[in-house]
């Protein structure tokens, strides 16, 4: 009895001592609340403007409900004509490139590919009145749109393809006597709808974020009721955030350490992972968790035309065609692809030559060598879009349009449409065009799902699993090292012969004596 105790306490609980060393960790989805973490404030009530004479006036344009708001706002217009809200270009520095204007107005993607000779239709999504071409005063205050952002009657909207401009027959009245900070859906009527329609162009911002449930964001849920402006705060109307879809720098970045900390686990494991994986890499499992995101858009097979007419063929929720837009592959309940991200991305320009048999249009790769780089969800938007086969260069074409005006949504004329829209930005166009595929990358913050639902260490610490193409690094789990397998696995062994000799050898000395 006595030698089979030293054989328990001897060998058996050292040896299941290593055991629990080596193949287990502690692993806690409990997150613990950061003493540095921010409590959000609620902003006082606006003042009600219904007692405001100034708009107690029957308004026959939006341009006169401005000047009504600047008329006590004075300083607020010239605040807003600085931003890249107004502007959709801001000095940027790209990569090996230098200091240059950079936005919305001159970068291409590869959804409506470009702005420029489609501002009409494309300046519904402007906080602006009247930019229909290249003649938009950028300096005229009385073009401000303060409704768009500021309406809280659920009453304002703009009219599609008319510029920026409000359809008639609103009360424009009842509009400007309520308004009031921005909520969700003033946000949303742009960046809920980029790309032709809801989710389709983010694949985590859609109209369902508004009232969700917690499993699908824990931070604009029903309960939770956080609005846009908590996490994009506003200083002189510039407004944080940066889409790196048109942005190249982190000088106006969101990151998750502004409300949490850097250690927010009680696994000193989890938070060592802070230094190379962002906080969405695990929280935010898969996106476009209500309305489908367009994933692919092929533009060389639109133009099809039935009878002369444009048509639609819709096979299912998650394909379809139309004349205008070519074929489109939505996805739904995705999850993210991944990449190492430093907060600097580099653009494929309008001049730049072509040199591959794909373009990244917007590269956010960095290596993992990079002191700032960290590994982050994205959405991969692939297509084919329009190129100069000549002149090896994107083409910005003319999609809106009367009929007759080389738009090709009217006259469904590639070359008519390339040759528009490259005159329009004053580009050569050689005559001769083609298709080739581009990627964009969309960084997923959105939709985070709760601390139950966050990635297990299974699924990237594996040879199949969400990281198996993230390569450039050696991850355990997923990466073999003959050499350090053999040196781990005789290590193991070797720790569990000396514990067996040295028990042995206390066993037969305490005999002894």
């Amino acid at each position: 009895m006595k030698n089979f105790l030293k054989f328990i306490i001897f060998i058996l609980i050292p040896i299941g001592i290593v055991f629990l060393m080596v193949f287990t960790f502690q692993d806690t989805e409990e997150f613990v609340k950061s003493t540095n973490e921010i409590k959000l404030e609620k902003q006082d009530m606006p003042a009600d403007h219904q007692k405001f004479e100034v708009l107690q006036q029957e308004f026959t344009s939006p341009q006169q409900v401005t000047e009504a708001c600047l008329s006590c706002h004075n300083t607020r217009g010239e605040e807003i004509m600085k931003t890249v809200h107004w502007r959709w270009l801001q000095k940027d520095t790209l990569m090996h490139r230098g200091i240059m204007d950079l936005g919305k107005k001159n970068v291409l993607n590869n959804f409506c590919i470009g702005i420029e000779s489609n501002e009409a239709l494309c300046q519904t999504c402007h906080i602006g009145y009247g930019w229909k071409d290249k003649s938009f005063d950028f300096n005229d205050s009385k073009n401000i749109d303060c409704l768009i952002c500021h309406d809280n009657s659920g009453e304002y909207k703009k009219q599609k393809g008319k510029a920026g401009n409000p359809p008639e027959g609103l009360n424009l009245s009842h509009i400007a006597q309520n308004i009031g900070y921005p909520q969700n859906k003033n946000c949303g009527f742009c960046h809920f709808k980029g790309g032709g329609g809801n989710n389709v162009k983010h694949g985590d911002l859609e109209q369902g974020l508004i009232g969700c449930t917690r499993d699908v964001d824990v931070h604009m849920n029903k309960e939770n009721n956080m609005n846009c402006t908590d996490c994009h705060t506003t200083e002189n109307h510039n407004i944080k955030g940066n889409l790196y879809t048109v942005a190249a720098n982190d000088n106006n970045r969101i990151t998750c350490v502004q409300c949490h900390s850097s250690k927010p686990h009680k696994d000193k494991l989890l938070n060592s992972h802070f230094t190379k994986v962002s906080c969405q890499a695990c929280h935010i499992p898969t996106y476009a968790k209500l309305a489908p995101t367009k994933t692919y858009w092929d533009w060389s097979t639109a133009g099809k035309l039935k009878n002369g007419k444009p048509y639609e063929e819709v096979q299912d929720e998650f394909h379809k065609y139309d004349s205008k837009h070519g074929t489109a592959v939505f996805g739904k309940d995705l999850q993210p692809e991944y990449v190492w991200f430093s907060g600097q991305s580099d653009h494929f320009l309008i001049d730049d030559t072509i040199k591959s048999d794909t373009i990244e249009l917007n590269p956010l790769k960095c290596s993992c060598t990079n002191h700032k780089s960290k590994i982050y969800p994205v959405k991969v938007m692939r297509g084919k879009q329009i190129y100069d086969t000549e002149n090896k260069t994107l083409i910005q074409p003319k999609l809106f349009g009367p009929k007759g005006s080389g738009a090709f949504w009217a006259d469904f004329d590639w070359n008519a449409s390339a040759q528009k829209g490259m005159e329009y930005i004053g580009q050569d166009y050689s005559g001769h065009y083609g298709f080739i595929n581009t990627k964009s990358y969309w960084l997923i913050n959105h939709m985070v799902s709760p601390a139950k639902d966050a990635l297990t260490c299974n699924e990237c610490h594996n040879s199949n699993g969400r990281l198996k193409d993230l390569t450039g690094f050696y991850l355990p789990g997923r990466d073999q090292n003959h050499f350090l397998d053999w040196f781990g696995i005789f290590s193991i062994l070797g720790a569990f012969l000396g514990i067996f000799i040295h028990s042995i050898l206390r066993i037969k000395g305490s005999k002894s004596n």
